[in-house]
């Protein structure tokens, strides 16, 4: 074949040999896609919350409210030694707890300023409510219970502190998981158990250390069904997380929750067989307050270092658009 037609079949046939070149086993051209940022600043703004404070925070919030359902609990089954503790305990906590949060704060009127408004979408604003209502009810139960008078108002402000305490030893699980930090954020499902069983673990250890080992039985079932379910939510949160749970494995929040998970167990098993030996008992409330205060301050550093990278932010949103129907 002569004239225009051979040359078009020689232009085709060119064509497909270029084509052809491209195929398996050739270099892409464009490389892999590298998780930075510009000028390789965070995609999220580091939280600026200080540890100290409002790890502390967290964990002194989870006591008080889990003591105050113990010290109704014991309040109403007539265990006097047990009640006492653990209404000085949650009026303790919730003082120290709220001291943390005013100086992460910086100053008090900041404090009061969120109250001007209650705004129920916002956790923040429903804790701070939620606070302002449940720190007067622990205080005028631990005052009424050192006065040895005013009993009636006393057994009231306790009842009505155990009513709030679910929801103060939990909102801040809310509070956090509400962040648009990959690590808090991405376990909002378990996180509010997770903080459930701590709390529990935490109130547990308390008692045991400073009530009547004839009174302490409560004290010592709680620790188990608060290490049962503190354990259990942290490892399902873990595996449901995928990627934001790496986290938790790494530098020194590796190794808090590693000690959290090893005190809060070793503490519970404890408490179980420590019937009414005080010093095994001294020994589980020692493990189990530490091992609560240790997962409060993994949680906070492990949110901390899923903010500062990259790759946690954007390896899930890509892998969501990516799911079919999207």
């Amino acid at each position: 074949m002569t004239g225009p037609d051979a040359r078009r079949d020689q232009g085709s046939d060119r064509r497909r040999r270029r084509r052809g070149r491209g195929g398996r086993g050739e270099q892409p051209m464009v490389p892999d896609a590298a998780f930075s940022s510009y000028y390789g600043r965070p995609v999220l703004t580091r939280p600026t919350w200080k540890a100290p404070d409002i790890a502390g925070y967290l964990f002194l919030g989870g006591l008080a409210g889990a003591s105050s359902l113990l010290a109704a609990g014991a309040q109403a089954t007539g265990r006097p030694g047990l009640a006492a503790p653990a209404k000085l305990g949650a009026a303790g906590a919730i003082s120290l707890s709220l001291a943390a949060l005013v100086h992460d704060l910086g100053r008090p009127a900041r404090f009061l300023n969120m109250l001007r408004v209650l705004k129920p979408t916002s956790p923040m604003s429903v804790g701070s409510w939620l606070l302002a209502g449940y720190a007067p009810l622990t205080l005028t139960a631990a005052a009424t219970e050192v006065a040895g008078r005013y009993r009636l108002l006393g057994s009231a402000a306790t009842g009505a502190a155990a009513a709030l305490g679910p929801a103060v030893a939990t909102y801040t699980a809310v509070l956090l998981s509400d962040t648009a930090v990959p690590s808090w954020h991405e376990g909002y499902r378990e996180l509010p158990y997770v903080f459930a069983g701590s709390a529990a673990t935490a109130a547990s250890g308390l008692a045991l250390a400073a009530a009547p080992a004839a009174q302490a039985g409560p004290a010592r079932r709680l620790a188990v069904l608060g290490a049962a379910l503190e354990l259990g939510a942290f490892r399902t949160m873990k595996r449901r997380m995928g990627l934001a749970a790496e986290p938790f494995d790494q530098g020194r929040p590796r190794l808090l929750l590693c000690a959290a998970e090893l005190l809060t167990a070793g503490g519970a098993a404890l408490a179980l067989a420590s019937g009414r030996d005080r010093r095994p008992a001294l020994a589980a409330a020692a493990a189990l307050l530490t091992g609560s205060a240790a997962l409060r301050f993994g949680l906070f550093h492990a949110g901390v270092a899923s903010a500062e990278d990259p790759k946690y932010t954007v390896v899930p949103q890509r892998e969501r658009l990516s799911e079919p129907g999207r």
